[in-house]
């Protein structure tokens, strides 16, 4: 049984399970919904807490005697499962899997876990947690969608901000979701509830933005030109590798270039993800709502001037290697007509158009 992050409090509201696995990247939504779960536990009377970390040297057979064994003092146990590394190796998943056959009585189980792929999702002993249990994904919240999640927060201690001020807060906490948590809750403790003003979040939240040079991607398919400009010089803030941003941006324009070519050519959408690389339920959405503003002209095009950064990097030629990156992602954006990056709503009438003269992907 699968349950959201969002949906978890209405859940512990009705139920407890014997048996509850938490996993993702978003560290911060992870440590709550763990937290959730420990004080329903604790409010129904597992007044025992037994912590097992699977690390190098665990002993599986520890988990079955841990399960089987009840205090003196306590009538019920809440037993926790670490696995840091996500990969329990053949003795663990086995153990996993008998433990979940047969779940000790009056004990509730949290196994906890960091993000997974989806072959470790597909493996025995995930598919069996899933199975006897309740899983949560702690999932990372999207540059689109944190100015909701930040509204909610703030909701939560009864304030309210308007969506200029959630877009300013939500470009300075990108990627941080720890950071954005302790500047919402900053904000509870400066100003009153009610609505807070731009000017009052301008002068309060300070810039903990973080950015994946892997989601330079997303922003290039979006045409997203300010997103891009704040991605690339937080990038280059943090050190991140020009050669890496290079072929970030590079690997994103081949797959576009690919999609073209493949829908040219008929195929279906899974040969199509497979042929152009483009992995993951998010990116192949992206890639279908967008692919249609881009044209194979403008591919070869950037591709070139892919080129040229490329001889930047390696020293054959001379100049800024950071701005040529700023030239080739903001060019290559621009050249496709785009929704305006300060405007989250409808499409110009020109995008429109020009996807209305791209073969569709469905």
């Amino acid at each position: 049984m699968r349950v959201s992050t969002e949906q978890l409090q209405q859940h512990l509201g009705h139920e407890l399970r014997p048996l509850y696995t938490v996993f993702g990247d978003e560290t911060l939504l992870a440590l709550e919904a763990m937290d959730r779960i420990r004080a329903r536990a604790r409010g129904e009377g597992y007044s025992e807490r037994a912590v097992l970390s699977a690390d190098s040297g665990f002993k599986w057979n520890e988990l079955a005697f841990s399960g089987s064994v009840q205090s003196l003092f306590a009538a019920r146990k809440l037993l926790e499962l670490r696995i840091p590394t996500g990969k329990p190796g053949s003795a663990g998943g086995e153990a996993i899997q008998r433990y979940c056959e047969r779940p000790p009585p009056d004990t509730v189980t949290l196994v906890c876990l960091p993000g997974l792929d989806w072959r470790a999702q597909k493996a025995g002993w995930f598919e069996a947690l899933d199975r006897a249990g309740v899983v949560i994904e702690a999932k990372a919240v999207t540059r689109k969608a944190l100015p909701d999640w930040l509204a909610g927060r703030l909701g939560a201690q009864k304030q309210e901000a308007d969506r200029e001020t959630l877009e300013f807060i939500a470009d300075r906490v990108e990627g941080n979701l720890l950071a954005a948590h302790q500047e919402i809750q900053k904000l509870a403790l400066l100003f009153p509830a009610g609505k807070i003003a731009y000017e009052q979040a301008r002068e309060a939240v300070i810039d903990v933005a973080r950015y994946d040079v892997f989601n330079l991607g997303e922003a290039l398919l979006e045409g997203d030109v300010l997103h891009l400009a704040r991605m690339l010089d937080g990038l280059r803030g943090e050190g991140v590798a020009p050669p890496l941003v290079l072929w970030a941006i590079a690997e994103e324009i081949r797959a576009i270039g690919r999609v073209l070519e493949g829908v040219g050519a008929g195929r279906t959408p899974p040969q199509l993800w497979r042929d152009a690389r483009v992995w993951g339920n998010a990116h192949q959405q992206l890639m279908q709502r967008h692919h249609r503003r881009f044209t194979r002209d403008q591919v070869e095009a950037a591709l070139l001037h892919a080129a040229r950064a490329d001889r930047m990097v390696k020293g054959l030629i001379r100049g800024d290697v950071w701005d040529e990156l700023l030239q080739l992602a903001l060019r290559f954006a621009i050249s496709a007509p785009a929704r305006p990056p300060q405007k989250r709503g409808k499409m110009p009438a020109a995008s429109q158009a020009a996807e209305r003269s791209q073969p569709a992907l469905f």
